[in-house]
């Protein structure tokens, strides 16, 4: 028998269907009758809408229905509401709802106006074209500066200045006297561009209604079956448990796939004409109106004792939302602001936060969520600080750390830190990338005409917001094979080998007989989703507890059956052992018996088969240090990754493959972020970046090795001590590399320059410093 443990190197039980092609999608689907939707959508950033014409496109062969917003108001329908409530806004709060179809007025390019659905996506294409809308262009505005400026048009007439709320967080007063106290004032002003999340997959979807019970399905790929199902329940107007959705293979989601206007448009128009309804998103399309992530500005001050002690923190955050609130888009802005305290001891922080309306694409949570934009600002900051005060970064770091000994730490910015040891995971990350030697690298660099940098980047985020709860549930059959039911999602993690894990090493089974079944509303009773790197510590805690109420269970029945007390029985490699004899059941033995009622204690129902629901009693704080070299062509500015080094502490690690594939990605999409992505959008609002011509994304030979080690201090929020993985690559990779560019520029007197740090941007920075001064 095979045998699974925690900590194990184990290979991924998900890739030998996904490597052979068999992966089941949401536009795999293709239901008997099934028609196929388009959604029309506006070429204007901001337009009054006087009319719409459709009798032309439903006149096209092979058209089945157009719809509008009229139509779809007047079936009861409704928009989809932010599911934030702030409530410390300094001010008015307006966070619009997003409606499926615009109606009145547009409010970004892209936003949809009409729905055609058809018997082909051809006749849909066509029937999309023919239909005539008469816009009434209205004066656009998608910058964030821009559209805060007084005198700005207009994104909505009930939103004074485009403000949707302005908050503040953390001691003002105290914060503005370490300022004005400090030998020294670091100050910048840090531009942190759109992006766009392009995962692999595009979003899509397969609606059906039963009109016989009134029940919708729907297949798509999320990372939030049940929060769909809420959302979608307040949308159409039906009961929750008229709507079931299936999520099976998820290419890629990183905050984006989540209840949406498409979603519901799909189920309405299956309602709508009685046949399964499928919408795709095109990539063209997903740039122009999935929901874009960061664009934020942040002015930030760190004020310094002559001894390099910080002494305070203090930023002025604006976040663009876009045109409308989406279910998370205030998040990024204002969950995570406490990651400005960083790793360090700063006794004094303020943050103020204001989130604007523009005539952009709404934007939402993007891998990290606000985490990598509040390290990316301070470890600047920190990296300018050093230089400012002629000391080592690395250094200074370790000067402000909090130390492993003040643990727990309650940080002046809202976090309460239960574990971690910064200094270490520094020291090894500096050690494993030869921090030392890297003067000597530098030198045989610039003799070979090259201009090398040396980013360092220590970061730490919080993991494992709502919902604060996840369950699993483990069947046995009478064959003793067991089935694993959990209500997360998995987007490409490996939560199946996660779970298998775990039941394997708990129960000793050959992890051959364990099928795990997860994100059917219809088969699990509650789930959560798959953000905010979740998953490892809250399902691994469902999966432990389910495992124990098992092993209680199957104590009772094999102390029963073998007329033995409950506490002298022992569970050892996977069987139940009469203490001091050769009395003995295994699992295949206590699955037949629990199938038979006439054979069990009194009392107990027939059947081995339990749930665990873990609730988190506190976050956790995920911590590591990133250490990234490269080079810089002077002559055209490319940027040649040469070494990355990571040593992270995500707490007990249940599978380092597993964890090191999250760490890898997310340091792609970081670098990816620092050095190449940028959503442009011109004055008038028109998506610029509307292409992979013109979207520039990270490929293979943009990168390097990745060098991943651990240095694990678990948590207590979790029976595992596990502290989440997901967005660690990414919360670390913005400062790193950035760090690394103008280490690298330094020499040339470059001070600072906003990602992305493209070639052009850096070969302007050269020429401009090598530039002779009148």
């Amino acid at each position: 028998m095979a045998t699974w443990t925690i900590g194990q190197r184990t290979t991924r039980v998900e890739d030998a269907r996904l490597l052979r092609g068999a992966g089941r999608f949401a536009s795999d689907a293709r239901p008997h009758g099934m028609l196929h939707a388009v959604v029309v959508r506006s070429p204007h950033a901001h337009a009054a809408l006087r009319g719409i014409e459709v009798a032309t496109a439903r006149a096209i062969p092979g058209v089945v229905a157009v719809l509008t917003a009229s139509d779809y108001l007047a079936d009861g329908n409704r928009p989809i509401a932010c599911a934030m409530r702030i409530a410390n806004s300094d001010g008015p709060v307006h966070l619009p709802p997003r409606p499926p179809l615009a109606h009145g007025h547009v409010h970004f390019a892209g936003e949809g106006v009409a729905l055609v659905v058809a018997e082909t996506q051809a006749a849909a294409r066509d029937g999309g074209e023919a239909v005539v809308v008469d816009y009434a262009p209205l004066p656009a505005v998608a910058d964030l500066d821009a559209a805060l400026a007084p005198g700005a048009p207009l994104v909505r007439d009930d939103c004074p200045g485009n403000r949707a709320f302005a908050c503040r967080f953390g001691d003002r007063d105290a914060t503005q006297a370490a300022l004005r106290d400090a030998a020294i004032v670091v100050r910048e002003r840090f531009v942190i561009p759109r992006v766009a999340p392009s995962p692999m997959e595009p979003r899509a979807c397969v609606a059906a209604f039963d009109p016989i019970d009134g029940q919708y399905t729907l297949r798509a790929g999320l990372q939030d079956a049940f929060g769909t199902r809420e959302v979608l329940g307040r949308v159409l107007g039906v009961p929750e448990n008229r709507i079931r959705v299936v999520v099976e293979e998820v290419g890629g989601s990183f905050g984006l796939k989540v209840a949406d206007a498409e979603l519901a448009l799909a189920c309405w128009a299956a309602r709508v004409t009685g046949r399964p309804v499928r919408w795709v998103a095109d990539r063209g399309e997903a740039l122009l109106c999935d929901a874009h992530g960061r664009d934020a500005i942040a002015e930030a001050s760190l004020a310094i004792a002559a001894d390099g002690t910080f002494l305070g923190l203090a930023v002025e955050l604006r976040a663009n939302l876009g045109a409308y609130a989406t279910i998370h888009g205030p998040g990024p802005a204002l969950n995570n602001v406490g990651s400005f305290a960083g790793v360090y001891r700063i006794p004094a922080c303020f943050v103020s936060v204001v989130g604007a309306l523009t005539n952009a694409c709404p934007t939402g949570p993007y891998r990290g969520a606000g985490r990598p934009e509040a390290s990316y600002v301070v470890e600047r900051l920190v990296d300018l600080a050093a230089r400012r005060l002629g000391v080592d970064p690395a250094a200074l770091r370790r000067l402000n750390m909090i130390p492993a000994e003040a643990m727990p730490y309650r940080t002046a910015l809202t976090y309460t830190y239960d574990s971690g040891d910064f200094r270490r995971t520094l020291d090894r990350c500096l050690a494993q990338a030869d921090y030392g030697g890297f003067p000597g690298r530098r030198a045989e660099s610039l003799r070979r005409g090259r201009l090398r940098g040396l980013g360092i980047a220590s970061v730490v985020e919080r993991a494992g917001l709502t919902p604060s709860f996840e369950q699993v549930e483990i069947r046995f059959t009478g064959t003793g094979d067991v089935t694993v039911l959990a209500g997360s999602t998995d987007q490409g993690q490996g939560h199946r080998t996660m779970y298998v894990q775990l039941v394997a090493d708990r129960l000793a089974i050959d992890p051959a007989r364990i099928m795990v079944v997860e994100t059917d509303t219809a088969r699990q009773a509650l789930g959560g989703s798959s953000g905010s790197s979740r998953v490892s510590a809250m399902g691994s805690g469902a999966a432990l507890l389910a495992s124990e109420k098992i092993l209680a269970k199957a104590r009772r029945i094999a102390a029963h059956a073998l007329e033995a007390a409950q506490d002298d029985i022992a569970f050892v490699a996977g069987r139940f052992t009469v203490s001091g004899t050769d009395l003995a059941l295994d699992w295949n033995q206590l699955a037949a018996l629990s199938m038979d009622a006439r054979r069990l204690p009194p009392g107990m129902e027939p059947g081995l088969g339990e749930s665990g629901s873990f609730s988190l009693g506190a976050v956790s704080f995920p911590n590591g240090s990133h250490a990234c070299e490269l080079e810089i062509d002077p002559e055209t500015g490319l940027v040649s990754l040469l070494r990355y080094v990571v040593v992270d502490d995500v707490g007990t690690v249940i599978n380092p493959l597993l964890v090191d594939g999250q760490i890898h990605g997310g340091l792609a999409q970081g670098i990816g972020e620092a050095l190449l992505e940028r959503v442009v959008y011109d004055r008038d609002g028109q998506l610029l970046t509307g292409s992979f011509m013109d979207y520039a994304m990270p490929r293979a030979d943009a990168l390097c090795a990745f060098e991943v080690a651990y240095s694990p201090t678990p948590t207590r929020a979790n029976p595992l001590g596990v502290k989440g993985a997901g967005e660690a690559g990414t919360v670390g990779a913005l400062p790193a590399v950035m760090n690394a560019v103008l280490d690298a520029l330094a020499p040339l007197g470059v001070r600072h320059l906003d990602m992305p740090a493209t070639s052009e941007r850096i070969w302007r920075a050269i020429r401009d410093a090598r530039a002779p001064t009148r």
